[in-house]
């Protein structure tokens, strides 16, 4: 019997000067499913996490608030824990960085660094706000990116182009708080030598992370590694540098040392020992983030730990950013949706599901479409799995008597294909793959509606009440395995299906068990039909949360006054290059092609995109028979705004060309190509 793997997973910090959002949620809910399918496994795996509490933004909101940033931070504490509570994400541990462990490893940190002689002391010029009469820490200094240009650009980093530098390199600065311009003032700062460790970084970075990340990160490494500066100067809260002053750690320094300290309190309280994850080569750990972070964990975290002589990832899960409904999260829209609302209108499991059908392991971003995740949810968590145990347990309890029969052949052949499933859904949920986990899961809701609307037993109950028993015993066995598969996706849900079964919790095994003259409890419904307007209702209490802009009177007039110019008269809206480039393009299969009686134009195409499948609506049908496309690679538009139409959801666009009818044109790709690939 194979040894249950040691691992540790954590997610970045969340950073304690706001509440957490639906962005927050794509990150935690992705490193739960991961968590709980390692347990369900049967594997020992630690979830630990804490809140982000130091830096001048703190320090500033505090005092905005009339309090101090510790009663700030407490409260923020209280909050953060019942949104990742209310949206089941397990952690074993949720603490702070503002505690005594942490102190104690962030000096022992910098203790290792003079030690080693990795640290240098310089004086630089930085930027200084003489309204404000303080340094400006990097993210209070906005400005020009000195490398792409990009207007409104953080201090440190350029969310356009990723560049990091210093604060002192922007163009045409200003202070984020007062938007006094600053100038450059001396001062003295301690710089980490990277450069010490660039050998180190070559190997590390290819071997511990995705390789779209390694090669971005590789960018960076050699001549262009540069050291980092890990102090700030007082006002700064956070822990003071021994022996420095009115010199504080960078809240970089401190934060992902949180990891250790989180670690470190949770084994104090339960007598076990911190080392055995952090000093021990038989323990794994995983670091989930965003995108936007990758240097601070792949670049200046591993030298940290190498440094200090603790563990380094085993590996860092990198995760593209959200958009919703097409666009970037917006205060004013109401799109940038805190947990807590979301939590209260909304079954928090409907989330869970939406996102494990979106999430795989690459770095691209991906939408949260309102009309496709009420389409999704009601069409495969409702219409195709939960309809499997409705069917089978209500006719079962109310037309016979409650109680599972055996299976027959052909049942027992597709209950074995659904257990065959066990170790591809598993592979696919260990490499995070959870979109075509999901697929999988979905064909298996497939089989056994399609299995029992072939028998038709509300007919044949009337002749043969045993063979109708074993058709919803075959029926009820194949809803248990997919509950089985989705428990690490929405626990809630599974732990009302292990409530209909009279079964103690599952785990992975429990899907190679066949349930068999088995008498079911009362059934009641498992979940209900998602209404989108709930969505609607969470963005109004959103922009009711944040309060919407007033909108400046003159501009007001301007729209109330303009005049509709004439069709004709109208001329084509120019964009630039930088708005071509956010189309993307991808490879995908025509896996379907049918043609949908009361359209005149439209053929529906059910496509392979690479790590799940997507239903595309195309105005193609005077041009191509349906068999004639099948298995042909086409070019989607990936990230189109999905489209409610009388037919259903339509969730991207095929490129096409031509003057129309029947010259219509689809644009074919190499046989070599793949689906998924990117088109560049």
């Amino acid at each position: 019997m194979t040894e249950p793997r040691k691992i540790l997973i954590t997610c970045a910090l969340p950073y304690a000067n706001g509440p957490i959002h639906v962005g927050h949620m794509v990150e935690h809910c992705m490193a739960d499913f991961w968590a709980r399918f390692q347990r369900l496994r049967g594997n020992e795996c630690r979830f630990i996490c804490a809140d982000d509490t130091h830096g001048t933004p703190i320090m500033i909101k505090a005092r905005a608030e009339g309090i101090t940033p510790e009663e700030l931070i407490a409260r923020t504490y209280k909050e953060h824990v019942a949104d990742f509570a209310a949206f089941g994400i397990s952690y074993d541990h949720y603490y702070t960085t503002h505690s005594d462990e942490n102190k104690k490893f962030a000096e022992e940190f910098y203790q290792k660094m003079v030690d080693g002689n990795h640290l240098e002391s310089r004086m630089i010029e930085q930027q200084y706000c003489p309204n404000d009469q303080m340094f400006l820490p990097d993210r209070f200094v906005k400005g020009v990116c000195p490398k792409c240009k990009s207007e409104d650009q953080n201090g440190d980093s350029c969310d356009v182009c990723g560049a990091i530098y210093e604060t002192s390199q922007v163009i045409n600065p200003y202070c984020a708080v007062c938007k006094t311009t600053p100038v450059l003032k001396e001062t003295e700062h301690i710089y980490f030598k990277l450069k010490d460790f660039n050998g180190f970084l070559q190997s590390w970075v290819k071997e511990h992370n995705q390789p779209e990340v390694a090669k971005k990160l590789e960018e960076w490494l050699g001549d262009k590694l540069q050291d980092w500066c890990i102090s700030r100067d007082a006002p700064y809260f956070g822990f003071e540098i021994p022996g420095k002053p009115g010199k504080y750690f960078y809240v970089w320094m401190d934060a992902p040392i949180g990891y250790l300290s989180a670690t470190k309190n949770w084994a104090d309280k339960n007598d076990l020992k911190f080392e055995d994850y952090w000093k021990n080569d038989k323990a794994e750990i995983y670091h989930c983030i965003g995108k936007d972070i990758i240097a601070f964990h792949s670049l200046f975290w591993p030298v940290m730990l190498k440094t200090a002589g603790y563990n380094t990832p085993t590996q860092i899960f990198v995760h593209g950013m959200l958009t919703v409904d097409g666009a970037k999260m917006s205060k004013s829209k109401g799109t940038f949706i805190p947990a807590g609302i979301l939590a209260k209108h909304l079954e928090t499991d409907y989330l869970r599901f939406y996102l494990a059908c979106k999430l795989n392991s690459s770095i691209d971003d991906f939408d949260l479409s309102f009309d496709d995740f009420t389409a999704r949810v009601n069409s495969d968590l409702i219409g195709k799995i939960t309809n499997v145990a409705s069917r089978g347990a209500q006719m079962l309890q109310k037309k016979i008597d409650g109680k599972m029969g055996e299976l027959p052949e052909d049942g027992k052949k597709l209950v074995l294909m659904a257990q065959s499933k066990s170790l591809l859904i598993a592979g696919l949920m260990e490499e995070r793959n959870f979109s075509k986990a999901m697929i999988e899961i979905r064909n298996i809701a497939d089989a056994a509606n399609k299995y029992f609307d072939d028998y038709e037993p509300w007919k044949l109950i009337k002749d043969d009440v045993e063979k109708t028993r074993g058709i919803l015993t075959t029926i009820l066995n194949l809803f248990r395995i997919m509950s089985v598969y989705l428990k690490p996706i929405v626990p809630n849900y599974v732990s009302r299906v292990e409530a209909l079964f009279g079964e103690e919790p599952f785990n992975w095994d429990s899907a190679q068990q066949i349930i068999e003259n088995k008498e079911l409890q009362p059934f009641s419904h498992l979940a209900q039909r998602m209404e989108r307007k709930k969505l609607d209702l969470i963005v109004a209490e959103t922009k009711e949360h944040y309060g919407s802009p007033e909108e400046p009177e003159n501009v007001s007039k301007k729209k109330k006054s303009a005049k509709k110019p004439n069709a004709e008269a109208v001329a084509p809206s120019e964009i630039t290059i930088d708005d071509f480039l956010k189309v993307d393009l991808r490879v995908a299969k025509v896996l379907k092609a049918e043609e949908i009686p009361e359209a005149k134009k439209l053929l529906k195409l059910t496509l392979d995109v690479g790590d799940h499948q997507r239903v595309v609506f195309s105005g193609i049908k005077d041009a191509y028979n349906p068999e004639d496309i099948e298995g042909k690679l086409v070019a989607l538009v990936a990230n189109l705004k999905p489209r409610t139409m009388k037919f259903g959801v339509s969730e991207g666009m095929v490129m096409a060309a031509g003057p129309g009818g029947k010259d219509i044109f689809l644009v074919s790709l190499d046989s070599g190509a793949k689906p998924g690939d990117k088109i560049s």
